[in-house]
């Protein structure tokens, strides 16, 4: 949550020519209503079942894409299982100084809302475990975009 995941998922799909999902995106636009909205209206189960649905789904295409993924996604073993079999996983390892800052600037983030930041460094710590399943890990701080692209793609060579 908050790792820069859609928007240095985007620049990596530009940069290497690739079409680019988000895949918190592509439920909204399935579903028709905001994360945030399907999270308080239908719970966090129904949205992390839609999740685990087109996450698989993405997966079965034969064209090469890049997919930013929600923060919670990894988490699932079948869903992780099934990225780092089928995809190359990239980790944006961010400290948690910096996501507490950009969760403190953003108002769309259903599992961050209402929640101090003791609560949300347990989740952080929570996750780091599983993220740390992933065949590549960047670490990101503040650096320029440009330069953690470039360090992915080299990763991923």
């Amino acid at each position: 949550m908050a790792a820069g995941k859609s928007r240095i998922g985007r620049l990596v799909a530009q940069r290497l020519n690739l079409p680019f999902v988000d895949t918190d995106s592509k439920i909204e636009e399935i579903c028709g209503v905001p994360v945030a909205q399907l999270f308080r209206e239908r719970g966090e189960p129904e949205f992390r079942k839609a999740e685990r649905k087109l996450i698989l789904r993405l997966l079965q295409s034969e064209e090469a894409q890049v997919i930013a993924i929600g923060g919670g996604a990894f988490v699932d073993p079948h869903i992780r299982d099934a990225l780092n079999r089928q995809a190359q996983t990239v980790w944006l390892d961010a400290p948690f100084e910096l996501v507490l800052k950009r969760l403190s600037r953003s108002t769309i983030r259903p599992l961050a809302a209402d929640k101090s930041a003791l609560d949300l460094r347990a989740l952080w710590n929570e996750r780091r475990s599983h993220y740390a399943q992933a065949q590549v890990r960047i670490e990101t701080s503040d650096a320029d975009p440009q330069c953690i692209v470039e360090r992915i793609i080299e990763e991923l060579r």
